[in-house]
């Protein structure tokens, strides 16, 4: 059983004196142990389609299955408790609030620090000089989102939605994400990961990737087969020169 469905996904916003369409029509469906890239130009409503998977906005029409349920009205919390899990473009900093507490919210219950530090490994951070340290903006944009992919690993959720993850982090931290994605693409067991990105080194590793342009799936299969097409167009638009430096 497919572990999403989308049927017939439109969204649209109010622009002025009328409403600009950001989805068409999207159907896609998501297998369990598959690593998927969604890719395309800017604008085209890559973002929008994860944050309409995710519940933090509602389309206009059509369906959305887990596991076999219809999950359309059902809130980002509702979602959560079902096992999707959705890390930001921009990691939430939380004042006050130390990474292993963090990780113990992630699990639902208390953990020990040799568990939680455990998780940190596992997205190449050393413990021991972040496991006390508070989710705030002393830390890097690489670390926070290390940090929360760590959260999402913790939760074990049967989907996880990682919404342009190279965002804002130095080429560096980028090349320690990449790291981790490659760690969880050979771990993927029963679940699925979804990512949205442009980054080639990203797109190298999906088992599949789908393409969307003016809010329509112009392309989807495996990167054999889709890569070539978009070599050289805006879909592969390089932002590494946009990461901080």
């Amino acid at each position: 059983m497919p572990i999403l469905e989308l049927q017939n996904i439109s969204y649209q916003v109010e622009e002025e004196d009328n409403d600009k369409e950001i989805l068409k029509d999207i159907n896609l469906t998501l297998e369990p142990n598959k690593f998927v890239v969604i890719t395309g130009p800017n604008g085209g409503g890559k973002s929008t389609l994860a944050k309409i998977i995710a519940g933090i906005v509602a389309p206009v029409s059509g369906r959305i299955l887990f596991d076999g349920e219809d999950i359309t009205n059902r809130s980002i919390t509702e979602r959560a408790q079902l096992g999707i899990g959705f890390a930001f473009q921009q990691p939430v900093k939380f004042k006050g609030i130390k990474v292993i507490d963090l990780l113990r919210i992630a699990v639902g219950k208390h953990i020990s620090v040799a568990a939680a530090c455990e998780y940190l490994s596992k997205v190449g951070l050393c413990a021991k000089d972040y496991i006390n340290r508070e989710v705030n903006a002393s830390l890097s944009g690489g670390e926070l989102k290390r940090i929360e992919i760590a959260t999402v690993i913790a939760r074990k959720t049967k989907l996880s939605v990682f919404d342009e993850p190279e965002a804002g982090i130095d080429l560096w931290s980028f090349q320690n994400l990449i790291k981790v994605f490659e760690n969880l693409r050979s771990s993927v067991e029963d679940s699925c990961i979804l990512v949205i990105s442009h980054q080639e080194r990203i797109l190298n590793i999906a088992d599949e990737i789908v393409v969307i342009a003016d809010g329509r799936i112009t392309g989807q299969g495996g990167k054999e087969e889709i890569l070539p097409t978009l070599i050289g167009t805006q879909a592969m638009v390089n932002v590494c020169n946009k990461m901080e430096v």
